[in-house]
């Protein structure tokens, strides 16, 4: 359910009282810019030309520029802007306006001296802006700040002043998000008791009780959705009924009353089990949309709301009819193009499994899922914020996998890969989407190119760096973040202005669109498999591409769910905390080093009988028999008879929780030997296909000026624990790269700083960093390596834009781990790499033993190099990096002589990623 709060009358019709005040108490009379502006607006109002509101905001933004600084009068203007800016957004969405509007507002209480009468409705009013940016980005810093300034604001205000109940009024709401955030029922306690004393202080006949009358209501619902008590939903439908009742049929707050009363009604239901309520509740929501006019920017949440009674009701009465008026409902709110594009993924999600549920097999289900994946990258678009992309994205993890079976089982597994690639990995996809040649566009039109590329990199390094918290800044702080914020709108705006631009043109309308499967085929590498591995509540299933093929093949995994992947994925995660394997351990850690960290504790493993299979070996017999084999038969690659043979390569895609397990370690590995995917086939990674293709179609010559590795260790980085191991690793990889002729340099520790190495990262076209790193799933881009000096961020690497990256070397601990709740971002260092330019990274999916690193590193360097027998010897040479981990890997397994658990443990979790 949509509940939503009337915030747009409640703005405008106190931003007009205030307009008021100010031109006729303040402004000069001969001056009429500013009665010119209040009748745009008023005409707006009355007409609904939305050219009339543009002009009322030029007409106030002329009167801002004109008024010279110092003068009374400019804060005064300020907030009339301010005001009018937000109801423009109220209007049309477009998260520049809001931005603009907080930050004239901010200046107007910048300016605006303690002890004004004026400051507390300026408070009021930015406020207000913040709220309303909140209930349209969902960035929780935006509540805190409003919940900050509106206390001050009621603060302020005498008890007896005529404002006193909008301002509490807007405390209310603010309360209430700071609840649904928290959970502090404290906070929705308090919203009910203002609001009370708000209603009680307005006779029935002003015309902005219903609006505090509904904000009660939904503050009930949300005390009760913690304590369950029936009695607050009574409360809530009476307050709702009440203001309904006092409100005009022709009012603009009614369909908002009407569809939250049904709502209110849909609560009751699940607990009286009274279908009276869903009928109650159907009629008030198909009257709120029968008064909603199209276009309306809340009609999709007013739809949602009555296709999800109108489900219930089916329910209820058995009957398709309802179920079709549900299908029909969802529909329309999902293709409403004014309509809020989360509320849009939410309505197509339904109208696909609706279908799904009660037609299995019919067709009709792709276009209601191809509208979902559409959604899924505009709700998650540049300009949304860090916070609120990062929350859109877990509430939509796994939804790719449901179309891809859902398309695998109706025959279109082309669809199932394109679906795949448009709805994962969007972080990076948008990054690469700013990176992407412009060749052919430069030759139609070189100026629209150069504006595409200036733009792209301008993006590239804005909107990443606005704090999470707004606690401990200033207002100058605030009001210079809010005018970065701005910046990067009008960025994104002009993106997408650019894009339609290019798009417009003959031949270019799929510029920088979403690849088809036949596109992706066209750029494989030329010898190996890509496989992706799809699993779903309903199927599991393999698709592997390769070059030269017309379609994909697809490989049914009938053994395999998606219930196996996540126990799996959990009993690893119990294995590797058992063993303390979360950060690279240094030489002189034990497990009862471990066990006595208070941060952490860690039990002690009890061993294994020579013979018997461990837990892990268990994980990788399962993935070894119900996975990978399958893959293998279909795929004929034979084993490979000897070590002088060369193995064939597999880039795998996983999916879901199948993300955080070792594929390319699945196999048996028991007391009488071992079969594995080692003994048929190089593993690699591909956070998607695309991300693949794209590099393959980039290969081009490395200038030899920067061809060479750049080493660096950083066995003391401040705050981590000490990894000695890096020192030995990287003087030994030096050593060898000076025997062989190599161009190399090392710096270690003090000797680097975090400038330096990126001055080296260009002179260079591969690296090897030993080190720690930590990783920031919410914002991938502020994801770092840990130096003496500070912290090498993802995003400061990006914007090095290095052309001549080749390879990466991460003996760093995780670098390959992303986040459960979000495992179809790849939101990990090694696939930033990638996206940074590199074109193939070695990291590890966990922690890393201090004294087996610097061992495989100096293996795969010398097999890169040609001093082992091993696939492409001879150059330094990144197309070979794959074979060189390979022959690393093998060696170490030799080296440690069984099949352990410590064993299976210390080689696992090296990875290559890339080309």
């Amino acid at each position: 359910m949509v509940f939503l709060f009337s915030i747009v009358s409640r703005y405008w019709e106190a931003s007009q009282r205030w307009l008021r005040f100010v031109i006729s108490e303040y402004f000069d009379p001969l001056d009429n810019v500013d009665g010119y502006a209040i009748d745009m607006a008023n005409r707006f109002k009355e007409i609904g030309d939305i050219a009339d509101l543009h002009e009322a905001i030029a007409a106030m933004q002329e009167a801002v520029k004109l008024t010279p600084e110092g003068s009374e009068d400019l804060p005064l203007r300020l907030n009339n802007l301010g005001c009018t800016l937000m109801y423009r957004f109220e209007q049309t969405g477009d998260l520049l306006d809001i931005a603009s509007a907080i930050s004239v507002h901010q200046r107007a209480v910048q300016l605006t001296p303690d002890g004004d009468a004026d400051l507390a409705p300026r408070l009021h009013n930015l406020g207000n802006s913040l709220l309303s940016r909140f209930e349209r980005t969902g960035d929780y810093p935006d509540v805190a700040e409003a919940l900050s300034t509106q206390r001050r604001a009621v603060d302020l205000t005498p008890r007896d002043h005529a404002d006193l109940p909008h301002i509490a009024n807007s405390l209310g709401i603010s309360l209430m998000r700071h609840f649904e955030h928290t959970g502090d029922i404290g906070s929705v306690v308090e919203s009910i008791s203002i609001l009370r004393e708000a209603v009680q202080l307005m006779p029935n006949h002003h015309p902005e009780i219903r609006l505090f009358l509904n904000t009660l209501s939904i503050s009930f619902l949300a005390r009760h959705d913690s304590t369950s008590d029936v009695d607050d939903i009574t409360e809530s439908i009476a307050a709702l009924q009440r203001a309904v009742a006092l409100t005009p049929q022709n009012h603009t707050a009614l369909p908002t009353l009407l569809s939250n009363l049904g709502n209110s009604f849909v609560c009751r239901y699940h607990h009286t089990h009274d279908y009276r309520d869903i009928a109650k509740a159907i009629s008030a929501q198909k009257q709120a949309l029968e008064l909603t006019p199209r276009g309306h920017p809340d009609l999709t949440a007013f739809q949602i709301n009555l296709g999800n009674s109108l489900c219930r009701w089916s329910w209820i009465d058995d009957s398709r009819d309802n179920v079709d008026a549900s299908i029909s409902t969802f529909t329309s709110a999902a293709t409403c193009t004014s309509g809020r594009p989360y509320n849009r993924l939410y309505a197509a999600t339904r109208w696909a499994r609706l279908i799904n549920l009660h037609d299995p097999m019919s067709n009709n289900v792709l276009p209601a899922f191809d509208a979902a994946i559409g959604l899924i990258a505009l709700n998650a678009g540049l300009d949304e914020t860090v916070q609120r992309r990062h929350t859109l994205l877990k509430a939509a993890a796994g939804l790719p996998l449901e179309p891809a079976a859902t398309a695998v089982s109706l025959g279109r597994v082309d669809k199932a890969v394109e679906w795949l690639e448009q709805g994962r990995c969007l972080v990076w996809g948008q990054l690469n989407s700013l990176r992407t040649p412009l060749d052919d566009l430069r030759a139609h039109d070189s100026q629209l190119a150069q504006s595409i590329v200036e733009v792209s990199r301008r993006l590239e390094g804005a909107g990443s760096s606005r704090p999470l918290s707004h606690q401990g800044m200033s207002l100058s702080q605030k009001i210079s973040m809010e005018g970065e914020a701005r910046t990067h709108l009008a960025l994104s705006r002009k993106w997408d202005d650019l894009l339609k631009t290019a798009r417009a043109i003959p031949g270019f309308e799929s510029f920088l669109r979403p690849p088809s499967c036949s596109t992706l085929m066209q750029h494989l590498p030329e010898a190996g498999f890509v496989v992706v591995v799809n699993i779903n509540e309903r199927r599991c299933d393999a698709i592997a591409l390769a070059a030269g093929r017309d379609k994909p093949l697809h490989i049914p995994l009938p053994n395999f769910s998606i219930e196996k992947a996540t126990r799996y994925r959990d009993t690893l995660r119990t294995q590797l905390q058992s063993h303390g394997l979360r950060d690279r351990e240094g030489e002189r850690t034990t497990v009862s080093d471990v066990e006595s960290s208070t941060e952490r504790p860690i039990r002690r493993v009890r061993g294994r009988e020579k013979g018997d299979e461990g837990i892990v070996g268990g994980v990788l017999r399962g993935l070894w028999i119900e996975v990978v084999k399958p893959i293998l038969e279909v795929l004929c690659l034979p084993k490979m008879a000897s070590t002088d043979q060369a193995p064939s390569r597999i880039w795998w895609c996983p999916t879901g929780p199948l993300t955080f397990l070792p594929i390319h370690a699945a196999g048996i590995y028991d007391k009488l030997g071992s079969e594995s995917i080692l003994d048929y086939a190089v593993s690699s990674y591909t956070p998607s296909i695309s991300a693949l293709t794209e590099r393959v179609k980039k290969v081009h010559p490395i200038d030899p000026d920067v061809s060479g590795l750049f080493l660096t260790s950083q066995p003391n980085a401040p705050g981590a624990p000490p990894i000695p191991g890096t020192t030995k690793e990287v003087q030994t990889i030096y050593h060898m790269a000076k025997t062989e002729g190599r161009r190399a340099v090392k710096l270690e520790g003090n000797a680097v700083t975090v400038d330096d190495c990126l001055e080296y990262m260009e002179r260079f076209s591969s690296i090897h960093l030993a080190c720690h790193a930590s990783q920031n799933a919410i914002e991938p881009l502020q994801s770092r390596f840990l130096f003496h000096d500070g912290t090498l961020e993802l995003a400061t690497i990006i914007q090095r834009n290095l052309k001549n990256a080749d390879l990466a070397y991460l003996s760093a601990c995780q670098t390959s781990t992303g986040e459960e709740k979000l495992s179809d971002e790849a939101v990990h260092l090694a696939a930033g790499m990638l996206a940074a330019g590199y074109r193939s990274v070695v990291a590890t999916m966990w922690s890393i033993n201090d004294h087996h690193a610097p061992e495989v590193a100096g293996d795969f360097y010398q097999c890169l190099w040609g001093q082992r027998n091993c696939e492409g010897g001879g150059g330094f040479n990144r197309m070979h990096s794959s074979y060189a981990l390979h022959c690393a890997i093998q060696k170490l397994r030799l080296h440690l002589s069984d099949n352990s658990e410590k064993s299976l443990l210390s080689w696992i979790p090296y990875v290559h990623l890339g080309h």
